[in-house]
């Protein structure tokens, strides 16, 4: 039987920021420079070095309103490690129930990984708290539109990969406010001076277009 996540937050910024590849000792100055440009939810892929490490100091140190977790995970087991090191926020590649389940009965926002009606439903009804489509490249806006027609309505639709601020404005246009931000933000040895710029920019065209109409 499925466990209900928690529910999405409500953010001033429907931005996820994705450090895939970084390393305990830089993600604190990382995520304090991503905070600061008003991106308010981090995810660390555990296919990243030390990545519960990583968890665990951006936990500890950042704002408690700032939502923190894991990406790719794929082991129902790696949830208990995720709540030891303090993350609320539990993003999948896949539509796992086992996986789901777990991080619904620690009280955890869940964002599992879709690409069909299929998987979206699925995912629903195993009690995620909104639907991450990946790669959000190759289903496109007009997709993605097409697949949400038949979604409860309300339903928390994330798109990731391939995405950033010069794509914000044609998701807008079909209901979608949120998204998952990986090398536009962070790549592999990045500065903390990099993201800076790259954040601020984002947050910048995100407020601009998110105003408007």
């Amino acid at each position: 039987m499925s466990q209900v996540s928690a529910p999405w937050p409500k953010l001033k910024r429907d931005l996820i920021a994705i450090l895939r590849g970084v390393k305990p000792d830089e993600v604190l100055a990382i995520g304090e420079e991503l905070v600061e440009a008003g991106i308010d939810v981090i995810e660390v892929p555990l296919n990243s070095p030390e990545p519960f490490q990583s968890i665990e100091l951006l936990a500890k140190k950042l704002p408690r309103h700032v939502l923190i977790g894991a990406g790719t995970v794929l082991d129902p087991a790696d949830i208990a490690r995720l709540d030891a090191a303090g993350g609320r926020l539990m993003i999948s590649p896949n539509v796992d129930p086992e996986v789901l389940a777990a991080a619904g009965k620690a009280g955890m926002v869940t964002m599992p990984g879709v690409f069909t009606p299929t998987e979206a439903l699925a995912a629903l009804k195993a009690g995620a708290s909104g639907l991450k489509f990946f790669p959000a490249s190759a289903l496109g806006p007009d997709g993605i539109k097409a697949i949400s027609a038949i979604l409860p309505k309300g339903t928390v639709i994330g798109a990731v990969g391939g995405v950033d601020e010069t794509t914000f404005a044609a998701y807008k246009e079909v209901g979608v406010r949120t998204f998952g931000l990986g090398s536009s933000l962070y790549k592999v040895g990045a500065t903390s001076s990099f993201v800076r710029d790259r954040a601020k920019a984002t947050v910048e065209a995100y407020d601009r277009i998110f105003a408007e109409g």
